[in-house]
């Protein structure tokens, strides 16, 4: 394993009206990196239950790499119901393995040969992960390309794990909701999105902040310019683990020597296909991973 991209954080199984499907932001984004032709890899943990052994075939079966510990804590599972615009609605359950993902050996050997890690804010809602993500984060070389998918879920979030998340991070990616919660959290009430992005971009030296608005947009900010692309339209059968893939296509992108502007286009695409499908991990048409 070399040149390795990791999606550290959450796994489990969103419950949907139709039935499960693999998920957890980090997981869906490690698993759309390796469409691109990396080396993605999954960072989690998993209980000793058949939840987890279904996880377990799932990825062999998606032949995506991963770590994976076993500890006494149920597999995570995430009742979702979809509202008329197939918007999720989560219903996050507590006190289950990926709250628990424990430090290993496995790690710090992965770290040196990382080239992009991308975790959130979910999975620091428990001290035992957000220590085992911080301390990974800490351990990565210095040209490793950090990014923070900040997925606020319910109140399973602080402006403590924001904070020091930011302060590792290179790219922030964030939502048009998520936006306004962490003006709130920041004191900022009244300003626009974009000058809250600018703000981030300034206050943590980011090299990017990417802001998804749904239907109306997305856009991307750097320390000298500005990026805006229409979300294209198409018929949503549900948006589950569209801003991951979103996240993918953009990175990977970039890594590939793509400007910004394209790799902004890509991640557009790919996101809005993802919408067309049943769950987060769809595989792709050869048309966008060309």
């Amino acid at each position: 394993m070399k040149n390795i991209i990791v999606g550290l954080g959450e796994i489990l199984w969103d419950l949907l009206p139709g039935g499960k499907v693999l998920g957890g932001a980090p997981a869906n984004f490690a698993y759309h990196a390796s469409q691109f032709g990396f080396e993605g890899c999954t960072v989690s943990a998993i209980g000793n239950d058949a939840l987890g052994d279904e996880i377990i075939e799932t990825l062999n079966d998606k032949a995506l790499t991963y770590i994976i510990e076993r500890v006494d804590f149920p597999t995570g599972t995430v009742p979702v119901a979809l509202d008329p615009k197939g918007i999720p609605q989560y219903i996050i359950s507590e006190n289950v393995a990926w709250d628990n993902i424990p430090f290993t050996s496995k790690l710090e050997d992965i770290a040196e040969k990382t080239i992009t890690v991308c975790f959130g804010s979910l999975a620091q809602r428990s001290e035992v992960s957000r220590k085992t993500i911080l301390r990974f984060l800490d351990l990565l070389p210095k040209d490793t390309l950090k990014v923070f998918d900040i997925n606020l879920r319910q109140k399973f979030y602080s402006k403590e794990v924001i904070d020091s998340s930011l302060q590792r991070s290179d790219i922030l990616k964030i939502n048009d909701e998520e936006v306004i919660v962490v003006a709130d959290l920041y004191d900022w009430k009244g300003e626009s999105e974009a000058d809250i992005c600018r703000k981030l971009l300034k206050l943590y030296n980011l090299k990017l902040v990417i802001l998804t608005r749904g239907t109306n947009g997305s856009y991307v900010f750097s320390p000298d310019k500005e990026y805006f692309q229409p979300t294209p339209k198409v018929d949503v059968v549900d948006t589950v683990g569209a801003g991951d893939s979103f996240t993918a296509g953009f990175i990977t992108s970039i890594l590939k020597g793509k400007s910004i502007q394209e790799a902004h286009k890509i991640a557009v695409d790919v996101s809005a296909f993802v919408c067309t499908q049943k769950g987060a991990m769809p595989k792709l048409i050869e048309s966008l991973i060309q």
